[in-house]
């Protein structure tokens, strides 16, 4: 499968320049800190003692300290959320970025990980070297003088030990099979912000203050003499440069060094309380109450709740929070001239089994009305967005499962008919594992009995035939599916070139 460089740009484009960007300011700090510590005139002593391994350090702590800031911001959700409402973000790409947000935060994770490792590793070979190469002339530089050596060490001990935790219950395997470890240690994140800012009071590391009055390499005053003796004497225009030489390497006085102002501080403070203001602020908002007007049980073990909630208001694509396996839709309730938002959930595991039973505690009906639930589909909400065509694909395994959404599909299809807009709805329905050919039998799905198909969907000429009739224009895929059919259709996004036509591909995906 080709690919096309229109397409792969649209799709991938943005998302690699900010990959590019982060990767280019890392490296630039990497090197700029690496130099400083190598060759900065006030870190000349401590670099002679400790070598390459305080270049290291060094450099991957200012890469820690960025990443470390960096990490906190793609978790203001409701902060991302205020920017992809304003008109300051009206681009599509602007906003399709910031839908990227978490593999943004686990790219920074993933890189707080990696130089640990280097950090921890250049800091083993620090303490080899201050053992080593223990300095009589400039004993303030020793380590071992340093009163408060042991908080680096143990809240070094302390660090690794939580991001351990965190990193290993990141895993695929751990969120899937247990999503409460993950989220539990995840909370670790306050621990090693705690930690890190009384890791970086340490002071272990010193430089010199005093670079004027006493020059790296220079000589003692009681020193000058002897030194004297050895250097040779060149006659310039009838005068002797040793003595001016002489001059310029005397130490006007001794050494004096000091530990550096924490900087880890400047780093993350900002970004650490902008993200403690915001889970205040989601904190507060998510204690409002919440009115429950339907619950519906649905077949193959869904159930559909119905709810009101003041000043909140359901948008196009919005899926809750809260729930990783619910699709969230908007409605309107007549009866209280208020409009209620709606969840399907799939009863897969604990937690949505217990929500289950919460709602449907072994009721003999299917469905709970505290009020009346006539709904209306759709609004009008459609008419400020410049979609011109919408095509509904739906791949199920069986049949029951396509009465989720049947009613709310049927009543989009008459509303459209009636406003004479019949072809702005494309319906395809397909069912994978009919044994015998099969329909939606009630009269009311009659809109949806032609547009059952079976079997699974032939990616490539659907795209064809979209490519046809949207040539040179741009089509906006959606994708809520298994990783497999996601990455297939990710690939025909990437490749397709026929009639100048651009796919732009979107993935749900849950923080």
């Amino acid at each position: 499968m080709g690919l096309s460089l229109r397409s792969w740009i649209a799709n991938e484009g943005g998302k690699h320049c900010i990959l590019i960007t982060w990767l280019s300011v890392s490296a630039w700090i990497f090197w700029r800190t690496f130099i400083l510590y190598c060759s900065g005139a006030e870190y000349h002593y401590l670099h002679k003692m400790l070598g390459l391994g305080l270049c290291i350090s060094r450099a991957s702590a200012t890469v820690l300290n960025l990443n470390c800031s960096l990490v906190l911001l793609p978790m203001c959700r409701s902060i991302l959320t205020v920017l992809r409402g304003t008109r300051q973000v009206s681009s599509k790409k602007a906003r399709r970025l910031l839908d990227k947000s978490k593999t943004f935060h686990v790219t920074c994770g993933v890189a707080i990980c990696v130089f640990s490792v280097v950090h921890v590793g250049a800091h083993l070979v620090n303490v080899v070297s201050f053992s080593v190469r223990y300095s009589d002339e400039f004993p303030a530089l020793n380590v071992a003088h340093y009163r408060g050596q042991s908080v680096p060490g143990i809240t070094g001990v302390l660090l690794v030990l939580v991001l351990f935790l965190m990193f290993t219950a990141s895993s695929h395997s751990v969120r899937v099979g247990n999503y409460e470890i993950f989220w539990y240690t995840h909370n670790l994140f306050i621990l090693f912000y705690v930690v890190l800012l009384m890791h970086v009071v340490g002071g272990a590391l010193k430089y010199q203050t005093n670079v004027d009055a006493h020059p790296p390499g220079c000589i003692p005053a009681n020193q000058t003499r002897a030194h004297s003796d050895t250097w040779p004497n060149q006659e310039v225009d009838g005068e002797l440069v040793a003595e001016s030489r002489e001059m310029s390497l005397v130490c006007k006085e001794d050494a004096h060094f000091q530990p550096h102002f924490p900087q880890t501080w400047l780093w993350v403070l900002g970004p650490l309380c902008l993200y403690c203001g915001e889970r205040l602020y989601r904190y507060i908002r998510c204690n409002a109450s919440v009115t429950i007007v339907s619950v519906v049980r649905h077949p193959c073990d869904v159930i559909e709740v119905r709810m009101l909630k003041n000043s909140f208001k359901a948008r196009p694509g919005q899926v809750s929070p809260t729930l990783s396996s619910a699709v969230m839709n908007s409605s309107s309730c007549p009866t209280e001239n208020k409009e209620t938002f709606g969840i399907h959930v799939r009863v897969v595991g604990d937690w949505t089994a217990c929500f289950s039973e919460l709602l449907l505690p072994d009721l003999e009906h299917s469905e709970i009305l505290p009020m009346t639930n006539q709904r209306r589909y759709p609004n009008d909400e459609w008419r400020r967005y410049k979609l011109q065509r919408l095509y509904f694909v739906w791949v199920c395994r069986e049949l029951n499962s396509f009465y989720w959404f049947a009613e709310l599909l049927c009543g989009l299809h008459r509303k459209l008919w009636e406003q004479n807009r019949p072809d702005y709805l494309n319906i395809r329905l397909y069912l994978t594992t009919a044994q015998e050919l099969q329909n939606l039998t009630d009269e009311k799905y009659r809109p949806l009995h032609s547009r059952l198909l079976i079997g699974r969907p032939k990616l490539k000429l659907l795209f064809e035939e979209i490519g046809r009739s949207n040539q040179h224009k741009k089509v906006g895929v959606f994708c809520c599916a298994p990783k497999g059919v996601s990455r297939e259709l990710h690939k025909l996004c990437n490749s397709f070139s026929a009639s100048g036509t651009v796919f732009e591909y979107n993935k749900e995906s849950f923080s």
